[in-house]
């Protein structure tokens, strides 16, 4: 019995015992002198992603051999980089979300965030050397971006480094989210192949340079893009992706894209856009311009609009307006795999418009070439025929000549549409002389 309380007592401390060594375990990182910058929840935004500056930031857990191993190193590095870039580290063990956040996957992982990129891995040598290189290359790169005028300041972007330019090129495929997925594809009528993947995905990371071959192959015909599921869960769960990478066609239907099970090598990958392509292309249209939103919706986002003025339907008559219509619609059909788009007008219906661009001087039909985007257009000068049309829209796809500064956005009014019809002459009601110039008629009537 009296060996009982001496039993307790030596529990007790070796417990005590066992929780300071753990706060020691701790401590030992970092503490309050240590060069290294604490993170926490609390301060990470202020410190790392707000930052104007090169940031090193150690992913740590306190339990780790590695990351013991690795303080006195990472301290070093921040003493030496003092004034130069700043030095950090998070206990990513005991903040689990910020470590989930960024896909840390192991102990200790270090990310290097430069204002206005993504951060990326460091995975050189763990020496404060090699550290401090790394970092100074960094900080370089952003001293020539800002004197090249790139606006580099404040904050990093939260995005994985599996969606950077050593991925994925911008000039190629496309980086896709959450805000601009809908207006990039959905509303576009381009035929898009889509990639769902992940950052830690290893298939993912074997198919990125043979998706980023295809989409440089495909350029100008078929659109591709790519979606960081880590970082957009929405995306995922939208279009219902289940494994990693997963690929979607979005064609002229949009609503219900297609799995593409092909070889995920660039080779099959174009063959199979290509001929998806001669099936999703949407039929050419001549639209009548009527109003402002056909205006916006036609040559607002189109590379080239082709927008042409017809003679008054009472010269025309039917017959002849739809010849001119017909050439406009095998124009469109030659070139419709051509981001271009075709609309037109009613001679003076838009007078304002015809104004704008100089139409109207030289007569009905009359052709313009209409990019709204860089606020420039050029006339057709020749014919309106169609072989001298097909000239001046290839012309204007390789950059036009004698192309005009299209002086604000081009004015439009809403107008009825065409009928179809032959148009009516409108007479006036017979009224007599008398009736017009009263009693100045006969000036020298009387009277009764």
């Amino acid at each position: 019995m009296n060996k009982s309380p001496k039993l307790l007592i030596l529990i007790c401390f070796f417990f005590l015992f066992s929780i300071t060594s753990n706060l020691n375990l701790v401590d030992a990182f970092y503490g309050s002198s240590s060069p290294v910058v604490q993170l926490t929840p609390s301060n990470f935004k202020s410190k790392v992603l707000n930052s104007n500056s090169v940031v090193l930031v150690e992913f740590y857990a306190p339990w780790c051999g590695h990351c013991q191993a690795l303080t006195p190193i990472w301290e070093k590095a921040a003493t030496v980089l003092k004034g130069v870039a700043t030095v950090a580290a998070i206990d990513a063990d005991a903040h689990q979300a910020i470590g989930q956040e960024y896909g840390i996957k192991g102990f200790p992982t270090i990310k290097v965030f430069v204002p206005g990129k993504p951060p990326i891995d460091y995975q050189g040598a763990r020496e404060a050397k090699p550290i401090a290189e790394f970092a100074l290359k960094q900080v370089k790169a952003l001293l020539k971006d800002r004197l090249s005028g790139k606006t580099t300041t404040g904050g990093s972007s939260q995005k994985s480094e599996s969606s950077e330019k050593s991925e994925y090129s911008e000039k190629s495929s496309v980086e896709l989210n959450s805000q601009n997925f809908d207006e990039l594809v959905v509303k576009s009528k381009d035929l898009w192949m889509v990639e769902f993947f992940a950052p830690w995905c290893g298939h993912c990371k074997k198919l990125a340079p043979e998706w980023k071959k295809a989409a440089k192959n495909l350029q100008g015909k078929v659109k591709l893009g790519h979606v960081n599921c880590d970082d957009e869960k929405s995306l995922m769960s939208r279009y219902k992706v289940q494994g990693f990478p997963t690929i979607l066609v979005f064609g002229a239907d949009k609503d219900s894209p297609v799995t593409y099970e092909g070889a995920r090598s660039a080779s099959a990958i174009e063959s199979f856009a290509l001929v998806q392509l001669e099936t999703n292309v949407a039929p050419p249209e001549v639209t009548e311009l009527t109003s402002p939103d056909v205006m916006e919706e036609k040559c607002g986002s189109a590379a080239i609009c082709f927008v042409a003025f017809l003679p008054d339907i009472l010269d025309s008559k039917a017959d002849g307006r739809n010849k001119y219509l017909e050439t406009l619609l095998s124009i469109a059909e030659k070139f419709k795999r051509s981001p271009y788009s075709y609309v037109w007008a009613d001679a003076g219906k838009q007078a304002e418009l015809e104004k704008h661009v100089g139409v109207g001087g030289y007569g009905y039909p009359a052709l313009i070439a209409l990019n709204i985007k860089k606020a420039v257009y050029a006339p057709l000068r020749s014919a309106f025929e169609k072989d001298q049309i097909i000239e001046f829209v290839k012309t204007a796809g390789l950059g036009g000549k004698g192309t005009l500064p299209l002086e604000g956005t081009p004015p439009v009014v809403k107008t009825e549409p065409w009928d179809g019809k032959d148009g009516e002459i409108i007479e006036d009601d017979e009224f007599s002389l008398e009736e017009l110039m009263g009693d100045d008629v006969n000036p020298g009537k009387e009277e009764l």
